[in-house]
């Protein structure tokens, strides 16, 4: 191996490429190989480890998607509303009849899932009843729910074809065939290797994007976040790099969650049927119900859309009612009380011991650092509340947000404009994705990812299948990929000995440096926590002349380190996810998600004029961004 900044250059052909080791892709490697005919080169590349990697990596408490004895058809229609009308469809319902599946493989491979009095000896498939947090959930013991499930995707695919620790940063069209991805190259975060791979079908399922905004989380806390914190757009900006269309990137999510934590309220809510009120101990949702009325139906819903929740919620805040409260105090005594009332004295505060240990396992089984600031801070759950606060935005294809890619759909569902021939690809032939990546789709959560990588596997093998004769043919050769890789580490090469001082220095700037300029544009300018999610036209058009700024300096942008080349690569990916969502939210002129941000020039909510997708191209030879809108179509009747 050469010494840092000389790389080995490694060269690789594959059939199928999956870059990732989250939920979607998982569930990819697994029902890829179940039908993989002989000799099928595949290779899976994380830029992690596949046991803790992706939207899983600490655990869970919930399976928030499993349909059981509802409808695929009642499931479009509850993200439908959650999503403020806005979404395919037919996406959706493929992921509805095909997610219950996954489940019951999880619980096959080792996952616990709590079963209702009587059933706990039946697994799911044999008609046992799951413990229900609400409608959708299911409860699980889920601490080491990745682990499992990605031990049964390295059992399939096989070690020898996973590369874990290597980040793939750019992807490559195939200069003979117009409009098809032909390759990926990326580099080890562990050794000096760069990796070129050609593939025929390339999965793309890198996740949602995180700290595109100023966290709230600074100092001690910097890399809190609710999101995992490696999440770095790189599935939004290496697919808009090679002419894929985008969809929805307006959409972004702001959850409330646990103060400083981050930690999910979700069970509180559904399991433990606390309430959240404002500083007078009120339920903002009851006193501000008025305002739902302004946006029918999503507003009116047995549930509000979670957008709706939160714009009652910011109207607290800003009118001097908050902090809001998790009354986590009154849920616990309230059960506690029913309980002796039921059992009587004696049996009651067992229930009650059992039940303050489900509260702190609920974080311990997913977010260890609520747990850290309940203790750290001296709260006890059962005596007094704890603050909510609405977080810093992020955008994911996953969970309550649908922005991503524009992918074909299902043949028997699809209407003929949004069916291209393969299931999940997008409109780069031969470039699939899952999960985070598909857009105008959200709710699938973790188990509906892991299904859409396997629907996804599937229309990958037809796609090799039916191009098998196909050579790639990759744009320069492999020492400029390397050279274009490694231009961090060459910058600092270059000047590092100009200062004495290393992170000042007038011919570059460092990764984190130039993080925080990104995350002050997009947090002052384009409705981030510091202006309580509000912008405007003019702020945002400043913002694009900032973040053209940025990017000609990220160029500058230094590695010391094969962990700042991560930084610096990560930087440009959000970099251009943030640009895409800066510019959809510019061109959508209505405020299509109150609660998660508000454009004040257009603050309503316009179903006339659009209630449409908006989509987005950049032209990979000119680097040009074009937006426009698409048609709209509910599929469901509502």
């Amino acid at each position: 191996m050469g010494s840092f900044g000389n790389p080995d250059i490694v060269e690789t052909d594959v059939d199928i490429l999956i870059i990732g080791g989250g939920m979607a892709a998982c569930g990819c490697a697994y029902e890829l190989m179940r039908w993989a005919p002989p000799g099928l080169r595949v290779r899976l590349v994380d830029k992690a480890a596949m046991e803790r990697s992706g939207a899983v990596a600490m655990g869970l408490s919930a399976i928030n998607t499993y349909l059981g004895e509802q409808k695929p058809e009642d499931y479009v229609r509850m993200v439908s509303n959650d999503l403020m009308g806005i979404v395919r469809d037919d996406l959706i319902f493929d992921v509805g009849r095909h997610v219950d599946n996954s489940v019951q493989l999880f619980e096959e491979w080792g996952l616990p899932i709590w079963k209702q009095p009587g059933d706990e000896e039946k697994t799911l498939k044999q008609g046992g009843q799951p413990v229900r947090s609400g409608k959708w959930q299911i409860m699980i013991n889920g601490e080491s729910y990745k682990c499992i499930v990605a031990e049964a995707a390295k059992k399939a695919l096989g070690m020898e074809n996973i590369q874990e620790r290597v980040f793939i940063v750019k992807l490559l069209l195939d200069t003979q065939v117009e409009n098809r991805v032909a390759g990926a190259v990326g580099f080890s975060n562990r050794e000096d290797k760069i990796y070129i791979y050609k593939a025929n079908a390339i999965l793309l399922v890198a996740g949602g994007a995180v700290n595109v905004f100023r966290p709230r989380s600074v100092a001690e806390g910097m890399g809190r976040t609710w999101y995992p914190v490696w999440n770095a757009g790189s599935t939004y900006a290496m697919a808009a790099q090679v002419g894929a269309e985008l969809t929805m990137m307006e959409n972004r999510f702001v959850p409330a969650r646990f103060k400083d934590g981050y930690g999910p309220v979700g069970a509180w809510f559904l399991l433990f049927k606390a309430k959240a009120t404002n500083c007078r101990g009120e339920d903002y949702m009851q006193v501000n119900k008025e305002m739902l009325k302004d946006y029918p139906p999503y507003g009116l819903a047995k549930v509000p859309a979670s957008c709706l929740r939160n714009h009652l919620m910011m109207k607290e805040q800003r009118e001097g009612r908050g902090p809001i409260f998790m009354r986590t105090d009154v849920a616990l005594q309230a059960l506690a009380a029913s309980y002796e009332e039921e059992f009587g004295e004696k049996e009651a505060k067992k229930k009650i011991k059992h039940l303050e240990a489900e509260a702190w396992e609920d974080f311990l089984d997913m977010c260890i650092g609520q747990a850290g600031v309940w203790a750290g801070e001296n709260i006890e759950p059962e005596k007094v509340p704890s603050e909510l606060m609405p977080t810093e935005p992020y955008f994911l294809g996953s969970h309550s947000g649908c922005c991503g890619i524009w992918v074909s759909g299902p043949a028997d569902i699809a209407p003929a404009e949004w069916n291209w021939g393969y299931n999940r690809m997008t409109t780069v032939q031969g470039l699939f994705t899952a999960g985070d990546g598909v857009g105008a789709s959200g709710h699938k959560f973790s188990s509906g990812s892991h299904a859409e990588g396997r629907i996804a596997a599937k229309a990958m093998l037809k796609f090799y299948m039916d191009n098998k004769g196909y050579t790639p043919s990759l744009p320069g050769s492999a020492s400029e990929l390397a050279e274009e890789i490694y231009a961090p580490v060459r910058m600092y090469m270059e000047h590092k000995d100009y200062t004495t001082a290393i992170d000042v220095n007038p011919h570059y700037i460092t990764p984190k440096l130039l993080q925080a300029r990104l995350q002050k544009i997009m947090d002052e300018y384009v409705a981030g926590v510091s202006t309580q999610y509000v912008t405007n036209t003019a702020m945002m058009e400043i913002a694009v002349k900032k973040l053209h700024e940025l990017k000609i300096d990220s160029k500058k942008m230094v590695a010391r380190d094969l962990h700042e080349l991560m930084r610096a690569w990560e930087n440009y990916h959000r970099i251009y996810a943030g640009e895409a969502h800066l510019r959809h939210m510019l061109f959508r002129q209505e405020t299509r998600y109150p609660g998660f941000y508000y454009n004040m020039d257009y603050n309503f909510v316009d179903e006339e004029n659009w209630k449409c997708f908006v989509n987005s191209r950049i032209d990979p030879k000119t680097g040009e961004w074009s937006v426009f809108k698409r048609e709209h179509k509910d599929l469901v009747t509502k």
